[in-house]
């Protein structure tokens, strides 16, 4: 396939995810502001949140909930708004429109109007869950819509990539956060930090998940294992690597072996350690530097995606 597309598919791929990631996060502030005591700090917790979307508020902004959460929705200043999150998977997914099916086409425009039409004074007063709810949905549908209805090929799996590795980012960059404040050897049974950890696991929608495996005893310890390491659960850090390998595998198989042999052994590497570390190994090494480590190694493989399929030098296709 044209590198051209899958620039495109991939990018539509992460600019969606990342828009999904970000209302999913605003809706859990908000409400969780609705059910600690006045002792916390809600302040807090939504600059670790900024930070770890990489997002700044603009000198002079109000740092509070209407202003911070105006910022992450609908601001078209700010890069990794929601807003633009979606105007971006939409133009990306212009370009490559014969590419894609019809059915995805108008969903991902559905979700653009929708956003594109509402303001934060339009949904303050109302319902502001109903809105991130709506994004959400939205995002969960066109990828829904994209397995039934697009033939999985390259551009399948290019999509799936930039899903898979912008969801790493967010879980690594969240948790990062997270755990500066409130340390894996802290006990989360005490009132606020009790919440607070609960809601890192909504942020993920994995409460419910964490409880099938373990119980609602929330430990920290417990919490970030089942979000590092479990095999099974899609918001965590091994499923998506296990699921990027495998894509990466189907993409290699219909490529040039010459060409893909650095991105198979970066991804391998990855896999390899998430199959065999736990969560002892990641406190052994210091949860930051681990944390870190698994960063630079998505960057490594971005890269390595890019050399290979998308920007690789045309002497290199023609040989």
């Amino acid at each position: 396939m044209l590198s051209r597309v899958a620039d495109n598919l991939y990018w539509m791929s992460r600019y969606l995810e990342r828009a999904e990631h970000t209302a999913r996060l605003v809706d859990v502030h908000l409400n969780m502001g609705l059910d600690q005591s006045r002792k916390a700090l809600p302040g807090a917790r939504w600059e670790r949140m900024l930070t770890a979307l990489h997002v700044t508020l603009p000198e002079g902004t109000p740092r509070d909930e209407y202003h911070m959460t105006q910022r992450l929705t609908f601001d078209t200043k700010n890069v990794n708004s929601i807003v633009v999150c979606i105007s971006q998977a939409r133009e990306n997914a212009r370009q490559v429109r014969e590419k894609i099916s019809s059915e995805m086409w108008l969903q991902l425009n559905t979700v653009y109007l929708d956003v594109r039409s509402s303001s934060l004074d339009a949904i303050w007063n109302e319902q502001p869950h109903e809105y991130f709810m709506s994004v959400k949905n939205g995002a969960h549908l066109f990828q829904g819509i994209t397995d039934s209805t697009m033939a999985h090929d390259d551009g399948w799996q290019f999509i799936q990539l930039g899903r898979l590795i912008e969801r790493i980012m967010g879980i690594i960059n969240l948790l990062n956060e997270h755990l500066h404040a409130f340390p894996l050897t802290q006990d989360a049974s005490a009132g606020d930090d009790y919440f607070e950890w609960l809601g890192l696991l909504k942020c993920f929608t994995a409460f419910e998940a964490y409880c099938k495996v373990y119980n609602a005893d929330l430990r920290p310890y417990r919490i970030v294992e089942y979000l590092m390491f479990s095999p099974e659960f899609p918001h965590s850090v091994r499923f998506c690597v296990e699921q990027m390998q495998a894509s990466l595998q189907i993409v290699a198989d219909s490529a040039a072996a010459t060409k893909n042999s650095r991105v198979q052994r970066l991804m391998g590497r990855m896999r390899s350690a998430f199959s065999f570390d736990s969560v002892d190994d990641m406190v052994a090494r210091g949860p930051h530097a681990y944390l870190k480590d698994v960063a630079e190694q998505c960057s490594h493989i971005h890269e390595a995606i890019y050399e290979a399929y998308i920007s690789y030098a045309v002497e290199t296709a023609l040989a």
